[in-house]
């Protein structure tokens, strides 16, 4: 199936006279990043799966600012918010779905500042109404069946944006076992990696935040651990390797989850 994938730019069908109805902002983990391309790769499938009219910015999306402004270089991010915002008003674009919750709360909450007005959703909202419509239904005997599934809720996405819910609805369909970490929703422990602390060496310390993370998932006894965020899966994915677990804990995005799910 995958070479089946067309993945359209809006360049691609601005020059057909279309437009699409959804832009899909794949972020700079999502292009750049070798394991957050399989989620990008999911979310295109389940995209062209349910017949939704979308395209991705392709060359013409840079980053959106996030780390920059988390960092302090406020200068940077207003430079790279209004070349972004010039290239999506310039298209004309509405309604955009985001992988990365860094992404969706950047381009939701600081955009409108300086004059870009979206509606902006992040993929795990999409995917749990695509399940309420009915267009995404589990195949049967899927492979998540029985699994035990915990979910890890990113900052950006829970606390910062109060999305709680759509990512255990996609996973409540999976007739999982589905079980909570002791510390989750509002009172989650964040991965290590928001706030730019992806790109810099953590301060000195007993212990990294990622293997705590992993220490509350072994608690749980699940073996997959659904992430929602880019930046969230590399610091499980990290922490996972740490305590030598690569065998007993999956890490795996609700999209790819879905996907597999749908045998996408």
């Amino acid at each position: 199936m995958e070479n089946q994938l067309h993945i359209p730019t809006v360049a691609e069908l601005v020059a057909q006279g279309e437009s699409p109805d959804l832009l899909f902002w794949v972020g700079c983990a999502g292009s750049f990043d070798e394991r957050a391309q399989r989620i990008t790769r999911a979310i295109c499938k389940i995209l062209q799966h349910v017949g939704i009219k979308y395209a991705i910015l392709g060359t013409e999306e840079s980053c959106t600012g996030d780390p920059a402004k988390r960092a302090g270089n406020e200068f940077l991010f207003q430079m790279q918010a209004m070349m972004n915002i010039q290239v999506l008003d310039g298209y004309a674009i509405k309604k955009i779905v985001t992988a990365c919750p860094h992404c969706f709360n950047t381009l939701k909450n600081e955009y409108p500042n300086l004059g870009g007005h979206y509606e902006v959703i992040h993929h795990t909202q999409l995917i749990h109404s695509l399940i309420d419509e009915g267009k995404l239904k589990p195949a049967d005997g899927h492979a998540f069946r029985g699994k035990r599934i915990t979910y890890h809720d990113p900052c950006y996405l829970g606390r910062g944006n109060d999305v709680y819910e759509a990512p255990r609805k996609a996973l409540e369909v999976l007739d999982a076992d589905l079980v909570e970490l002791k510390r989750c929703r509002s009172n989650g422990l964040c991965c290590g990696a928001g706030g730019a602390q992806l790109f810099k060496e953590p301060e000195a310390g007993n212990k990294d935040i990622q293997v705590e993370r992993i220490e509350d998932v072994m608690e749980s006894k699940a073996e997959i651990v659904a992430s929602a965020c880019p930046f969230c899966m590399t610091m499980l994915r990290d922490g996972v390797k740490a305590k030598e677990k690569e065998q007993d804990i999956e890490v795996l995005d609700i999209a790819e989850i879905t996907a597999k799910a749908n045998r996408l």
